[in-house]
């Protein structure tokens, strides 16, 4: 049997559905997920396995046997550590096939498969009944079904279920119950990823139209790690609430809720964020906490636990306000069964509906992604692209604009441009074309020759670095269009790289051994099956600036792409090696593009400062960067000696580099 899967292609900037065999979805969906980063998750362990014994001692108090049902086992980690607490049974549900394979190893190499049944079912489908999946209801209730929003993964509907048909009243649950708090903020940092600002051009002023100004945006959750926004990024208009908790020891209800805090503003300014994370009470009485707040409210941020699979959630008001210092506010969180919004009130308006969920209804937001809106709203990077383009613009200059939703042809129309063109309604002297650009012909560029050809380059279907140069398949295919003198903007491309030490991003690739006492290779080598199967030879994307690293080379461009060439039709190889230059644990190679916009104008899409002597680096916000683990980490000695050795391919009818590494002592 086959597979259809959807996959970037970047030579024509579509998402192609590709045939893959039926192994592919399998081993991809176990390589790229977050088992090994939550096992590494030492807080969180400890924390569980600290409120799992307290509420085994309960049962033990109350002289009843201890039945356990643990929804989401994954590893069987949790029910392993029930039993070490002195649990009698434990029924342990896991709908993930595999996962729940592995489990089943685990437990018996761990000595539990007599005290452990794993039940590969979702929870909603679990019997209880002497022919049952569950002999008995059970009487502790252990479960791990939380997302960054808290109740992403249908924590509510599974509970809810749970207390109807699985466990008895009045039991023991770990955790015991969750907290969301919230904090409103004005930032223009973090604004900027929801809404378009307006820009000035040459003293043209160029704002968003009413459409997109008026949108209330997306609804969903911007995830991130937001101990890398700096306190100095916002200003807190209000304290840290407290929303809402959820007790789970109680039934729990998944139906639409509403909760509000009431508060006098802090001080003036715009509200338009709101900064939210959650604790979990492993016990009742609230001793045992593993909190999700970001390290910058610890009274030491270096103590802070780090962690991938839970992070802390911005959500953008659906519009901005401005609030004055000692106004009276209130906050409001709605959620449903899977998902939280907010909007904030003056309290004088206590009486209106609930707000509903947020909308976009200008298409912008469900085209672009947050960091595409910081992108467009970057003044540094603008006055790139105006200089460039006012460097080579004259007024006979016929432009066309290839890029997924770019403002270059309304600048290019402010800098004079004779006639501006876009490759997707002729509005603001700016003419769309809707029509890809390898269908163009002549005549739907009036019969003129196109002088300057222009791209910031961005695509929405890119997912690595080098995906982006779909720009210059585009201007291979609109070669007969071009003037033979045409420009190129950017001119080039380079693929960058460089060798990397990871504060924490290498554990989400990092076998684990043993957790907590217990033995749970199994896991890793069903996860390095997978990744064996293709990711381990592939470069993943991931938002740098998130997760800090230190470089342990010198930034290197391995790479160029000649864009006043056409494609080649032969492969480019690329090799040589890069010398370890810092003491450090070598993780893996980060790589990023850099744009030639013009001899002296360069934007980066990956480093956007010099590396410190130390190693540390400063990453662009708008765009992820392509990242290579090593199948094992090299510890650096600094000197010199042992150096990165580097392979890579381009592949002109592919639009992807093929790329190996090794490390040469």
């Amino acid at each position: 049997m086959k597979t259809f899967c959807g996959r970037a292609n970047p030579t024509t900037g579509a998402l192609d559905w590709v045939e893959e065999s039926e192994e592919y979805d399998y081993h991809q969906e176990i390589a790229r997920s977050c088992y090994a980063d939550m096992l590494h998750d030492r807080d969180r362990n400890e924390k569980y396995y600290q409120g799992i014994q307290a509420a085994v001692a309960r049962v033990k108090q109350r002289g009843e046997k201890v039945i356990v049902l643990d929804i989401g086992t994954g590893t069987g980690l949790l029910s392993m550590m029930a039993v070490t607490a002195g649990a009698d049974f434990c029924y342990a549900v896991e709908v993930f096939k595999p996962m729940a394979e592995a489990a089943q190893c685990i437990v018996k190499k761990n000595g539990f498969s007599d005290k452990i049944k794993i039940i590969n079912k979702h929870s909603t489908d679990v019997t209880v009944g002497p022919d049952g999946d569950m002999q008995t209801k059970a009487n502790v209730l252990i479960t791990e079904l939380f997302d960054t929003e808290l109740i992403g993964e249908g924590a509510l509907p599974s509970y809810e279920h749970a207390h109807r048909n699985l466990v008895l009243e009045g039991c023991e649950a770990v955790p015991h119950r969750a907290t969301v708090y919230a904090q409103l903020v004005e930032s223009e940092l973090l604004w900027s990823w929801a809404q378009m600002q307006p820009v000035e051009v040459e003293g043209a002023r160029v704002v968003p139209p009413p459409a997109v100004a008026h949108c209330a945006g997306a609804h969903s959750v911007c995830d991130i790690q937001l101990s890398q926004v700096s306190p100095n990024s916002f200003n807190p208009l209000g304290p840290l609430c407290t929303m809402f908790s959820v007790d789970f020891s109680k039934p729990v209800s998944s139906a639409l809720q509403t909760h509000s805090s009431q508060f006098a503003s802090q001080s003036d300014g715009r509200a338009h964020v709101v900064l939210s994370w959650w604790d979990l009470d492993m016990d009742p009485s609230g001793s045992i906490v593993c909190s999700m707040a970001p390290s910058w409210t610890y009274p030491q941020p270096k103590s802070a636990p780090w962690r991938d699979h839970w992070m802390q959630s911005v959500y953008f008001l659906p519009v901005e306000s401005t609030v004055t210092k000692g106004e009276e506010l209130s906050l409001t969180v709605c959620h449903d069964d899977y998902s939280l919004w907010y909007s904030l009130r003056q309290q004088n308006s206590q009486n209106e509906a609930p707000p509903s969920r947020p909308c976009c209804t200008c298409q912008a937001h469900l085209v672009w992604n947050r960091p595409r809106f910081g992108e467009l709203n970057d003044r540094r990077r603008t006055e790139s692209y105006v200089s460039a383009l006012r460097s080579v613009l004259k007024e006979d200059s016929v432009c066309l604009s290839v890029s997924d939703g770019s403002l270059l042809p309304v600048f290019a129309h402010i800098l004079g441009a004779k006639k501006v063109l876009e490759a997707n309604l002729k509005k603001g002297g700016v003419e769309l074309l809707e029509i890809r650009p390898e269908q163009l012909t002549s005549s739907d560029v009036g019969g003129e020759q196109i002088s300057v050809l222009m791209g910031e380059p961005y695509f929405s279907t890119s997912l690595l670095p080098w995906h982006s140069l779909f720009f210059w398949y585009c201007r291979t295919a609109l070669a007969g269009l071009l003037r033979p003198d045409a420009t190129m903007l950017p001119r080039s491309a380079t693929l960058h790289m460089m060798a990397v030490e990871f504060q924490d991003l290498w554990r989400i690739r990092a076998p684990c051994g043993t957790c907590e006492g217990f033995d749970v290779t199994p896991m890793d080598e069903m996860v390095q099956r997978s990744l064996d199967f293709r990711e381990s030879r592939e470069a993943e994307p991931h938002p740098l600036w998130e997760y800090p690293c230190r470089a342990l080379t010198q930034s290197s461009a391995v790479m160029t792409f000649d864009f006043t060439e056409c494609v080649p039709k032969q492969p480019i190889n690329s090799q040589g090696s890069l010398p370890l230059i810092r003491v450090g644990r070598c993780h893996g190679i980060a790589l990023w593009m850099e744009y030639h916009l013009t001899d002296d104008i360069i934007v980066s899409a990956g480093l956007v400062g010099p590396i410190s002597e130390q190693g540390e680096c400063e990453w662009s916000r708008h765009r992820k960067q392509g990242v290579y683990f090593l199948s094992s980490p090299w510890d650096s000695s600094g000197d010199g000696r042992a150096a990165v050795s580097y392979n890579y391919t381009f592949e002109p009818t592919l639009g992807d580099i093929k790329m190996d590494f090794s490390i040469q002592s």
